[in-house]
Order: structure tokens, then sequence, then C-alpha cells
């Protein structure tokens, strides 16, 4: 892929701001350009964002209805009323139900959990769901990370003389659910100073606020911010504000005290000892969550979540991980199958989107192929299965690019739709998905801006190897935990070279492993060029070229720095981007 670099300038006012702060904390100009850029411009900002602190939290009560959702299930409990914990089937739902679950259940016993299945139910609050509470005595309902939508379903339970109390942060419609409370940064009437909160974060507050209303120390919510952190994680929020503080401490927990089926999921993705990162949560840990969703029933996931017996959390993590090798097979099938119909559709190079419908394909991978369209085709993509009469399926978006609102722009064609900006789920009429492809093609060729059509590597500071000192790389470290709105900072260095030792590696010879020197020090810089290979004949003629990468810290040689090489460039390519 041939990536655009862009060079992030920033303003003269902005330039003295960054060097006036770093001079007054003591760290690189470099570092302190890069505080700026995130909207830190004076010393105490940049304390609360190096040391993300518990007491920072903001008060639960500043949500809407939250005085309203303590009361009623303070008189739930009271009254020994049945209360069922109910989820979405993904990461973010499963952490939820998790958590309130967990925390309940120390002073509740009457409480029950339930997840939907995919396949049966499909997506958010079900009428099977309301019948099995129904059937079990239930009183009130708790739903996390969905229910803003639900309105039928929420009125048929209501009808029923079950309340709801709904805990969610997609963005609701003009018409909310007669819920009893709803518990949503997003509603049109917020209150609430923090918007980006995960389905988890609210069940957070929840808890934070029942914990506070009844006398119960804070501290013990503490043991369950490892599960905010995986929600937060996995569901591509924000990882600024609140959610880098619920994050940071979560990270400390995740990695001094997991919960048992958490410390499970880390023995079996080969974790044990080492430092966990958002990354690790990303790529090891989430999937393997989310793969019980996908291939069986995300109920397996909240047993093993809530399970505190370690040998049978072991049994269930053993079981989550076959479960996630059976969705890499699929993934890989179908992601090949799509990339092939791809390749077919007639005047790609002119189309913006890619709308997809196979009715064989898998619905619980079909999100997964969706992510992987919008990566190499770099469109906002659409993948459709069939489930009975219905199109169902899920979209994914490329930088900057509201997918939401591309879909709720043919919310007439649609049976049903919720999400965010980046990622959404949808279903229609099988008859439907012709009109909805042409439609959402007009939307995003009318709305997506030049630069959301190409891969572009965004450099947050071009740099010379003498800038990468001990000490720069300590205060770097600080910047952790990255995320959206936090990403990690990607360095450029330009003028670079062979030092004469770099050589290609990797089984089928694919990764470049780099000695390198510039012309501004002596420092031998060690870098990882994954997938590069290409580039390893111009790098071996002695000539200049420029590199963008991240710092990290090598795996193998603790406290040593190594490059990651996300891109390679001859010095007069990327110089005129």
């Amino acid at each position: 892929m041939n990536n655009k670099w862009n060079y992030q300038p920033i303003t003269q006012e902005q330039e003295d701001i960054s060097r006036g702060l770093a001079q007054t904390i003591g760290i690189s100009p470099i570092l302190g350009k890069l505080l700026v850029m995130r909207g830190i411009t004076n010393p105490t900002a940049a304390k609360k964002f190096f040391r993300p602190q518990l007491p920072d939290l903001h008060d639960p009560f500043l949500m809407e209805d939250m005085d309203v959702a303590v009361e009623r299930l303070n008189r739930a409990m009271g009254k020994k009323e049945r209360i069922l914990i109910y989820g979405d089937y993904d990461v973010d739902g499963t952490t939820s139900v998790a958590l309130v679950y967990k925390f309940l259940q120390q002073y509740y016993s009457n409480i029950d959990y339930y997840i939907p299945n995919r396949y049966e139910e499909g997506y958010g609050v079900s009428i099977k769901g309301i019948d099995y509470a129904v059937e079990t005595g239930v009183g009130l309902i708790i739903v996390l990370d969905c229910g803003i939508k639900a309105i039928e379903e929420i009125t048929y339970a209501k009808e029923k003389g079950i309340d709801f109390i709904i805990c969610d942060h997609h963005v609701p419609d003009d018409i909310m659910p007669p819920a009893v409370a709803i518990l949503n940064p997003k509603r049109p009437d917020n209150t609430y100073p923090y918007v980006h909160l995960s389905g988890c974060g609210v069940g957070f507050k929840f808890m934070q606020a029942f914990a506070m209303n009844n006398g119960i120390e804070f501290h013990n919510l503490i043991p369950l911010l490892d599960l905010v952190a995986v929600s937060v994680a996995s569901d591509i929020v924000p990882i600024m504000g609140e959610n880098r503080i619920l994050t940071h401490h979560g990270l400390k927990q995740l990695n001094s005290n997991p919960s048992v089926g958490l410390k499970a999921i880390i023995d079996i993705c080969g974790l044990t000892d080492k430092d966990i990162t958002v990354s690790d949560i990303v790529f090891k840990i989430g999937p393997r969550i989310n793969a019980s969703g996908r291939i069986q029933n995300g109920k397996e996931a909240v047993d093993l979540l809530t399970e505190k017996d370690f040998s049978l959390a072991l049994e269930k993590a053993n079981q989550i991980n076959q479960y996630n090798e059976t969705r890499k097979d699929l993934d890989k099938q179908m992601t090949e199958e799509a990339n092939q119909i791809v390749s077919q559709l007639q005047g790609l190079a002119e189309r913006r989107s890619i709308v997809l419908y196979n009715e064989n394909w898998h619905k619980g991978v079909i999100g997964i192929v969706a992510s992987r369209l919008t990566e190499v085709y770099y469109r906002p993509a659409v993948v459709l299965t069939r489930t009975d009469d219905m199109a169902t399926g899920s979209a994914r978006s490329v930088s900057g690019f509201d997918v939401y609102k591309a879909i709720e722009s043919s919310r007439d064609l649609l049976e049903n739709f919720g999400g965010h900006t980046y990622a959404a789920g949808l279903s229609m009429k099988v008859e439907n998905v012709p009109e909805f492809t042409r439609r959402f093609e007009e939307y995003v060729t009318e709305h997506i801006l030049p630069e959301q059509t190409s891969a572009v590597i965004d450099i947050d500071a071009v740099i010379d190897f003498k800038d990468i000192t001990s000490k720069f790389h300590s205060d770097l470290k600080k910047f952790n935990p990255f995320g959206p709105d936090n990403k990690k900072p990607i360095f450029c260095t330009h003028h670079v070279y062979d030092y004469g030792t770099s050589k290609v590696v990797g089984r089928d010879q694919e990764h470049i492993k780099l000695e390198l020197v510039d012309n501004k020090s002596n420092n031998v810089m060690n870098g990882i060029a994954f997938g590069q290979s290409s580039h390893v004949r111009y790098i071996k003629t002695k000539r200049s070229f420029d590199i963008c990468y991240t710092i990290e810290e090598n795996s193998h040689k603790r406290g040593e720095v190594q490059l990651q090489i996300e891109d390679i460039k001859p010095t007069e390519e990327s110089s005129v981007e």
C-alpha cells in the first residue's frame, strides 16, 4: 500500500506554549508539542494526564436519571425482587454484565444474568429474553451496552410488569424507550461531563453511584476496573478524559491482580508475567472473549468472567480459545471470498464504499470481514448475510468518516440499526439490499473527504536519533495508555542509512530487521519493519531514505529501544508529501 505521509504542523502560538510547558515540567520540547496537540496546555493538565487519579472521576450523579436508577435498584433490593442483568454478546456487553453482576452479587443474591443468542435472538433486547424474565419472576432488568432503541421490547416488558434501567452508550433516536431510567451520556439532554464512556463504563458509573448512595467504600469497586479497561480497549472508544483514568487503573489491576476469569484468559494468551497493554487487549484478550458470542453464545464469556475457581476458569478459557481458532478459520475463508467479490466489482476505482451480501456467510464473523475490507481498500464497508428472510450485517469505517450517519440516511429501508461513528450493525429485508447499496454509495460519495479515501500516516514529529535518549523514552511511556484520541505517537527521521547489517527475516522472509544511522549522530538504532521486505533492495544501495515509526521497548533486551517502522520511502519521495 502506498501510504501518504501527513506531517501535522502546529501554529506559532502552539509552538510557544509547548516550549514553555516542556521547560516547566522538565520534558523534551518534542513531547511538549505532543501534549499541546492533545489539548494539554498547562502544567496542571499535564500532571493530570501523566498521573491519572481515581478521585478525578466525575460524580456519577451528574448523569441524567442516575438518581432514579439508584432509587429503583434500592427499591428492588429492599422488596427482594428478582433482578436480571442483561447485555450484548460482544466484549463490551459481556464485561458490562460481568461487572454489574459481580458487584451486586456481593450484597444481594436474588440476581441472574442473560445474554441473547446472536443467531436466535439477534442484537439487543429480545422478546425471548423478556419472556425468560417473566418465567423466572424478574421484576427489574438492568440492560447494558444495548437497549437504547428497544422501544417495542421494553413496552412489552412494561405490560408484563417488568421495569427496565438502560445503561447504554449508543446514539439514541428522538424517541427513547419507556424505561424507568436511561443512563446514556449520548442522550440529547445529557448533563454528564464526559460523553465517550464504553457500555461497561456506564455500568461502572451506575455501580459507583449505588455504592455512594449505600455507604459502600470506593475501594470495593477497584477490582472491577480490569473489566472496564478490557471494554474500553476492545470497543475502540477514546482513551482521554475519564476513560484514560479508568483504563490506566484498569490496566494496573489487570497486571497486578486480575479477576480469576481474566487471569485464565491471560494464561491462555501467553501473557503471564508480561506487562499487558491496550494493544494486548485489542489483539489477544478481546478477540477471545468476543469469539464466544461469535461462534457459540456470549453467556459462556460471562460464565468465565464471573468464575471464582481458577481451575474451572481455565477449562472455560480453553473452550473460548477453541472458539477463537474456529473464528480465525472462518475469518480467513470469508475474507478471501470477500476480496474475490470486490476484485470483480465493476468500477471499483470510482466507488467510495463497499457493500457485500452473501447469504451463506457466518453471521458471527461479518464484522471482522468488514474491518478487513476497510483496511485493504480504505473505504467504508458493509458486509451482510441472511438470517431467515432478513439481511443482517455490520459496517466499519475509515478514519474520520461517520458510518452511523451514512446508514441512518437510509433508515426507511432498514428494520433496525445502531452503533457508533466507526462501527454499526443493521438489518433490512433482503429485497432492499440493492437500493441500500446504491444509496449508501451515494451518501458516502457526497460526504467523504478526499483525505479519507487513501491510507494516511499521521506523523506527530520529525526528530533525529540523538533525540531518542533514555529520559525521552521514559517520559514517552507516561503517555500510556494509548488509543483513540491519544494514539501512539508516530515519529519521522529523514536521511537515514543502513548500518550495513540490516537483513530480511521471518518464516517467509517478509520482514526486515534493521540497524540504522542518521546523519546527525553516531547512534545506531535497531528497528523492525513488518511485512516490508520489498524495501530491502533499496536499503542495501547505501542511499538515504526516510522512515516513520513508533518507539517501542525491545522485548528481548529490557530497557533497550527498538523502532517499529511503519513505512519507508526514499528521501526525495517522502519530502514532497
